[in-house]
């Protein structure tokens, strides 16, 4: 059997920096709860991004979560949510009891389309917030988005779970609206092995989170707990492999966009073969390289042929208003995220991938068009 491609997997720093901060925490017996790690993790994640305030969370759904939370969605409050994403996107909608209404995507970005957006004002104007995707890395159109946002007079969360080191127009995507998350999952473009981080330029409110992430204990000699809490804080270990991971972030996603740019190049001239969007005001962290297929070979046809050669990939998200539990919620738009998630697929993108696996995926699919 040749020797598994991956996805996108975790892949630790040649240097071994994560170790460095893990032993420190060893050494020092300070492996939980917080610690060092924490605190120096969210100060320095904060200064990449350039967002004033962060808080290390133990996942990306527990930091959407707390966001709506400070955002003050509540029982009943409508959030726009878009329909291609993962369903920890909108998952946290009901962990609030509040009523997630999917927006479509467009072709131009895959993300939510503005014009959708705008019509779901319209449909739907008691809005409490929305939540923004930039999927596989690609920016969501932010400057349309946000002037909807903002003459609605409603709240922006930006998921940016898949979008770490990428950038809308020189600004890093995470940073735009009022709160950002990014997600260190294991097949993320840096990782912790689990764990997220809420950015905001609000530092009150970053405060409040890392109070509720703490199970909102209040500053008493006895335990005391005024507010509902949650037990969502990173731990000490965890935040130092992410201190480590985040030393290598530029070279991961020089990687990932080798690996798009060489499927790109290799596999583009295809009959049918359209790869995912790269607009002039974004520069992605190319997180998933994605394509659509349009002519005779399908996406399930890809995916059969490589998992016979051991080879890792996946459908595009299916859109949460066709999923079961969601399927009774409101949507907008023409069916476009359908369409993507048709004839969609992720091909393997993982940084430590050679040019030799890289070609081993590529002679598979090619295989595809000479049969």
């Amino acid at each position: 059997m040749n020797e598994r491609i991956f996805l996108s997997s975790p892949h630790m720093s040649d240097e071994g920096y994560e170790m460095q901060f893990v032993k420190e925490a060893f050494d020092t017996n300070w492996i939980a709860p917080l610690g060092e790690n924490v605190n120096e993790f969210e100060k320095e994640l904060a200064l990449k991004v350039g967002s004033k305030a962060a808080a290390a969370l133990s996942s990306g759904t527990g930091a959407i979560h707390l966001a709506l939370r400070a955002a003050g969605v509540n029982e009943g409050d409508i959030v726009f949510c878009p329909t291609l994403t993962f369903s920890a996107t909108a998952n946290p909608i009901i962990y609030q009891n509040a009523i997630p209404v999917f927006i479509d995507s467009n072709e131009e970005t895959w993300n939510m389309c503005p014009l959708a957006l705008e019509e779901a004002f319209e449909k739907y104007p008691e809005v409490k917030a929305v939540i923004v995707v930039h999927l596989y890395g690609l920016s969501a159109d932010m400057d349309k988005i946000m002037d909807i946002c903002k003459k609605n007079d409603v709240v922006v969360i930006e998921d940016a779970a898949e979008s770490l080191g990428g950038f809308y127009k020189g600004q890093h995507t995470g940073t735009l609206g009022d709160y950002g998350i990014f997600s260190f999952n294991g097949n993320k473009i840096i990782t912790t092995s689990g764990g997220g981080m809420l950015v905001s330029n609000n530092d009150e409110k970053v405060s409040k989170v890392r109070f509720w992430a703490t199970q909102s204990r209040d500053q008493a000699r006895h335990y005391q707990h005024s507010e509902l809490g949650f037990n969502y804080r990173m731990s000490n270990v965890v935040a130092g492999i992410g201190r480590g991971q985040l030393k290598v972030l530029d070279q991961r996603v020089a990687k990932k966009k080798y690996i798009f740019e060489f499927y790109k190049k290799e596999l583009g001239y295809l009959d049918g073969i359209e790869f995912m969007p790269v607009n002039e005001w974004d520069a992605p962290n190319y997180w998933l390289s994605t394509m659509t297929l349009t002519g005779k070979v399908r996406p399930i046809d890809i995916m059969e042929a490589l998992e016979k050669e051991n080879i890792e990939s996946r459908p595009v998200w299916k859109p949460m208003h066709m999923q079961p539990f969601f399927e009774n919620y409101g949507f907008v738009g023409t069916g476009v995220s359908k369409k993507l998630f048709e004839n969609g697929v992720c091909l393997p993108s993982d940084t430590k991938m050679t040019d030799e696996d890289l070609k081993r995926v590529v002679k598979n699919i090619k295989g595809l068009w000479l049969e």
